[in-house]
């Protein structure tokens, strides 16, 4: 028969099985210094902490750009709107008008106040639809305002429609 190993460091010389050795020093016979480098004392990370990322996120170059053209495109959209406001089409009975262009085929008329000194001449009637020529719209604001002196016709754009307008008294 044959005997079993002793237990322990089958290599170890002059010690009797059984007892554990003693652990050996750190290379190069000198104790580690705390605070250097080196292997990191046990229990310990054997890395850096991460710093923790920032929580908000980047704008892009393309989503800047793209805010910026939806935003120039809206100015573009509501100046127009506030532009047209006041043109000859949101003209009703009663309100004053202004002219804008000596130009007689584009006069520029724009509402304005019936207070204001730009106001230069007054709407009588407004009638919808297209009158071709101006002995039509002529007649037409003969029927609807007696004492018109003006006739303004528009159309395209949507709407066509005739003025019947007198100079407004100030």
């Amino acid at each position: 028969m044959t005997t079993p190993p002793p237990q322990g460091n089958p290599f170890a010389q002059g010690q009797p099985a059984g007892q554990p050795q003693a652990p050996y020093p750190p290379q190069g016979g000198y104790p580690q210094q705390p605070g250097q480098p080196g292997f990191p004392p046990q229990g310990a990370a054997p890395y850096a902490p991460v710093p923790p990322q920032p929580s908000g996120r980047k704008l892009s170059f393309k989503t800047i750009k793209n805010i910026v053209i939806v935003l120039a495109v809206a100015s573009v959209a509501i100046g127009g709107y506030i532009a047209s406001r006041d043109d000859a089409n949101t003209a009703a009975v009663g309100d004053c008008m202004h002219r804008g262009s000596t130009n007689d085929n584009n006069p520029d008329l724009e509402v304005v106040d019936c207070g204001d000194a730009k106001a230069q001449y007054e709407v009588l009637a407004k009638v919808e639809g297209k009158f071709l020529t101006d002995a039509m719209a002529s007649s037409k604001c003969e029927a609807e305002a007696k004492d018109f002196q003006y006739v303004y016709t528009q159309s395209g754009d949507g709407k066509d429609f005739l003025l019947c307008l007198k100079d407004h008294k100030k």
